[in-house]
């Protein structure tokens, strides 16, 4: 099990297990046999293509370790933003926290509006990487539960979430 306070990187690979994007100096808030959490703020993000670029915000992200979708909770000043991954169940192999990215997004909004992303992408990829009929259907049910999920402001869309896990980040990590 990861410790509380322990820094760790997230990567994120493709289907065919290329490197997509990697974060790093991110903190563990929680390791449980069910999710990570891990935040972030102001972290260096490296793409597949050598760029490089920093977050903007402070941010919580939640893994589940047996689902397949991964769940960023942006904290702006005009409120929280989620940006969802629809990937694989995420796992820690002692060197990163890692997780294939499988193109399909969901952009939730802090009026709780929100708008699937990423559906041209998800489509080459999935010709190109030959993901399986029984894949597809199961990544596109994942994306109608985490619509749900949010219209029903379950599990990381509470706004509860998101205040209680940025001050464990404020008063046991940061300090």
């Amino acid at each position: 099990m990861l410790e509380k306070g322990q820094r760790i990187e997230i990567h994120s690979y493709k289907h065919n297990g290329k490197i997509h994007r990697s974060w790093e100096d991110s903190y563990v808030l929680e390791d449980t046999e069910r999710h990570f959490i891990v935040m972030n703020n102001h972290t260096l993000v490296t793409e597949s293509d050598g760029r490089k670029w920093v977050t903007k915000e402070p941010a919580i992200y939640y893994f589940p370790k047996d689902q397949w979708y991964n769940v960023i909770c942006m904290i702006r000043n005009g409120g929280i933003y989620y940006y969802c991954n629809i990937a694989s169940p995420t796992v820690y192999d002692g060197e990163a926290i890692k997780y294939i990215d499988y193109d399909l997004d969901l952009k939730v909004f802090p009026n709780n509006q929100y708008k699937i992303l990423d559906k041209e992408e998800y489509k080459y990829h999935k010709g190109l990487m030959g993901y399986s009929d029984a894949l597809d259907q199961l990544l596109n049910d994942q994306l109608d539960i985490l619509i749900e999920m949010a219209k029903e402001k379950r599990g990381p869309f509470k706004k509860e979430f998101v205040d209680y896990w940025y001050q464990v980040y404020l008063e046991d990590i940061r300090g």
